[in-house]
This record gives structure tokens, C-alpha cells and sequence, in this order.
């Protein structure tokens, strides 16, 4: 009886899993073209209007849905790491790439890309508690190593560091904690809403930003402008985040996360399709051999997770229960 018990919990998180992963994978395909959108918008658009004006529009979609839904509020301690999540995703990576990407091409943004993953699973580290395996930090090393040296060769990396290159560090730095923030409390409040309530959050910042930006540099773009702009608030800075964080949660904020690992090459796709940019015959080597670390990311197995440490000191924050599961054994997601 306890054998057959067993295999049936085995299964059902594998399932879990499984489901984790390909929410992911749909995250990292809608975000994959969040730099060649970028890229589009800025180059008629100010910047600052870009990085807030969508968290703004989003913020709208997240009202509408968590009115139409009933969701009941946060408590005092998933509102304090709500705010770590808006800090990353809804106002420092839009913010800092819409500066960068002023003056560089969306290709070069991809180096961005390249080092989320590993930030991503550092931050699952100190803040959602999770501890991967060696297998899997050898795997992700792997990866990163192969999608730079695709970067390099392809051109898309050249020259001195720049204050565009410094722009993409912090942004890659705050996005992180963002996602292993987000992914964590993602357990909690699910995917869905834990970004609709960091958009909402974020509103006495985002709003009065994007009034003053208009005010400075009245809005003024083409079709194609502002269709890029609608791609960022409808899918990159909303929907996107529903599959994304929703992933996070069930198939482990560091495993999920190295699916990342392919969003370099889908970005330098999307930027050789839409953009114009130049893109060399050896994406399709680098292609294959991020593919093979992602695979080998997936199939290590993780160690402990305990709770995320909480500002008070309390495991996983005010009210919420301390998490104690594998990370190959994650909570599954509300939403």
C-alpha cells in the first residue's frame, strides 16, 4: 500500500514537473522578443515612457483580472516581497533596457539573456532556498560559457564596456532577484497574481513617471512603434508572467530558470526576422549546445529547500507556511 502511495506522489510531481517546465518554456518563447520590442519602441518613443508607460498599461490588466477574479488581498509580509518583485521586473529590467537599448542593438541586449539564467539560480539560492546540485551549476556554467561564445562570434559581443553594458548589468542583476522573488512567493498567491499585484504596487511610481515623461516628450510614433509598445504590455510585462511565474513555482525557480539558457538565440532570431540585424550561421551550432545543457540542468536532481529568509526573520515571510520540500518537489501553483 505505502509502495503503490509512493508511486503515486513520485508521479504526481514529476506531472507537476513536467507542467512547470513547459509554462517556462512558453515564459521564455513570450520574453524572447521583449529586446527586439524594446529595441523598435525606443527608437521613436522615450525611453523612460517605454520602461513605465507599460508597467502602467499592465497595471490596468492587472486590475481588470483581479477584479474579475476575486483575489483576495495579500498579507503585510507577501506585500513587502511583492515590492522586491516590482524592484526587478517591473521597474528596474524594463527601465535600465530601455536605456541601454537606446544606443545598442537588441542583438547585443541578448548578453543580458545570457547571464540571467545564473543570477536567476543564485538568487533561487539566497532567497527561495534552494540548493541544485553540482551536476546542475557544471551544466549551467556550460551553457552560459556556450551562449557567450555564440554571442562573441556571432558579433553580437565587441568592443569596451559600455554605459549600455553597465545599463544591462543591473539590469540582469535586479531582474533576477525579481524572477527567484517572484517564483518563490509565486507558491503562494500563484503566478498570475503575484505579478498583478507587483504591477499594482509599482502604480505610484510607474504613473507619475510616465505623466512626467509624456509631459517632457509627447508621445509621438509610428504603427510599428506602437504596436512594439503593446507587445511589451500585453505580453512581455503581463501574460508573459503568468506562465513564467507559474513555472517557477512548480518545476523550481533554478531549474526552471536555466530554460533561459535558449532565449539568447530566440532573441537574436526574433532580431535577424524583425529588426534587420545580422546574425551568424553559428546559432544553429550554439542552438544545439544550450539545448543539451538545458536538458542536462533538467535532468540532475535538486537538494533541500527550506524557506526563503523573510525581512522579519520568519520562514517564507508574514503568514506564509514554511516551505520544506525538494526542489524536484515544489508547492504547486494556486493559480
Amino acid at each position: 500500500m505505502k509502495d503503490k502511495s509512493s508511486a503515486t506522489a513520485t508521479s504526481a510531481v514529476t506531472a507537476d514537473r513536467t507542467v512547470g517546465l513547459a509554462l517556462g518554456a512558453l515564459g521564455v518563447l513570450a520574453f524572447s522578443m521583449s529586446l527586439p520590442m524594446t529595441r523598435v519602441a525606443v527608437q521613436e518613443l522615450d525611453p523612460w515612457f517605454v520602461a513605465f508607460g507599460r508597467a502602467v498599461g499592465a497595471a490596468l490588466l492587472a486590475w481588470a483580472y483581479l477584479r474579475s477574479t476575486g483575489a483576495p488581498r495579500p498579507s503585510r509580509g507577501q506585500w513587502r516581497r511583492l515590492s522586491i518583485v516590482a524592484l526587478g521586473v517591473v521597474v528596474g529590467f524594463p527601465l535600465f533596457t530601455s536605456l541601454a537599448l537606446t544606443t545598442q542593438t537588441s542583438a547585443h541586449g541578448a548578453v543580458v539573456v545570457a547571464v540571467l539564467p545564473a543570477m536567476t539560480a543564485m538568487f533561487a539560492v539566497l532567497r527561495a532556498g534552494e540548493r541544485p546540485p553540482p551536476l546542475f551549476w557544471v551544466a549551467s556554467i556550460g551553457g552560459l560559457l556556450a551562449v557567450l561564445a555564440f554571442l562573441i562570434v556571432s558579433g553580437a559581443v565587441s568592443g569596451a564596456l559600455s554605459l549600455a553594458d553597465l545599463y544591462l548589468l543591473a539590469a540582469v542583476a535586479l531582474c533576477g532577484l525579481g524572477y527567484a522573488e517572484g517564483g518563490a512567493l509565486a507558491r503562494e498567491l500563484g503566478g498570475a497574481r503575484t505579478i498583478c499585484w507587483a504591477l499594482l504596487l509599482s502604480l505610484p511610481v510607474t504613473l507619475p513617471v510616465t505623466a512626467a515623461a509624456t509631459t517632457v516628450h509627447r508621445p509621438h510614433a509610428g504603427a510599428v512603434a506602437w504596436a512594439a509598445f503593446g507587445y511589451l504590455t500585453a505580453v512581455s510585462m503581463f501574460l508573459g508572467f503568468f506562465a513564467w511565474y507559474a513555472g517557477l513555482a512548480r518545476g523550481g525557480i533554478a531549474q526552471v530558470g536555466q530554460i533561459q539558457l535558449a532565449q539568447p538565440v530566440l532573441t537574436l532570431t526574433w532580431s535577424a526576422l524583425l529588426v534587420g540585424e545580422a546574425v551568424a550561421p553559428a546559432s544553429v551550432a550554439a542552438a544545439f549546445v544550450v539545448l543539451a545543457c538545458v536538458v542536462l540542468t533538467q535532468r540532475s536532481r535538486t537538494g533541500t529547500r527550506t524557506a526563503a529568509p523573510s525581512p522579519t526573520g520568519e520562514p517564507g515571510g508574514s503568514g506564509a507556511r514554511p516551505v520544506v520540500a525538494s526542489a524536484a518537489h515544489p508547492s504547486p501553483d494556486p493559480s
